[in-house]
């Protein structure tokens, strides 16, 4: 299992805590230190949607222009995230070829226990 995201975000501490309290091991591709993988970004996003994603919430996607967001697709998502990973939502874990978005304690319940 690999973990992506940035460090000190407070839902990767939230799903770190979660992981390490049960003993369940996993790899962190930090964002801050290495690049997003476009490969992953692009399986997520073809899995999810890019509007499971793409955090929408956050102060990265407020900074794209209305046009940028209005004429958003899977393709641009693609490459908002690429550019800017911040935007993508954490955590983004792949588990062998399924994806989990985010932190939800009963989705981490169902797909890792």
């Amino acid at each position: 299992m690999k973990i992506y995201g940035i460090k000190n975000c407070n839902s990767m501490k939230k799903a770190f805590d979660w992981f390490d309290e049960r003993n369940i091991a996993y790899d962190f591709h930090d964002y801050k230190k290495q690049a997003p993988d476009a490969d992953v970004i692009k399986k997520a996003i073809n899995a999810k949607g890019w509007d499971v994603v793409i955090n929408k919430k956050g102060t990265t996607w407020r900074k794209l222009t209305d046009a940028e967001k209005e004429g958003m697709d899977a393709e641009k998502a693609l490459d908002v995230a690429l550019q800017n990973p911040s935007i993508i939502k954490r955590p983004l874990i792949v588990n062998g070829t399924d994806f989990v978005i985010g932190f939800d304690e009963g989705l981490y319940k169902q797909s890792f226990l």
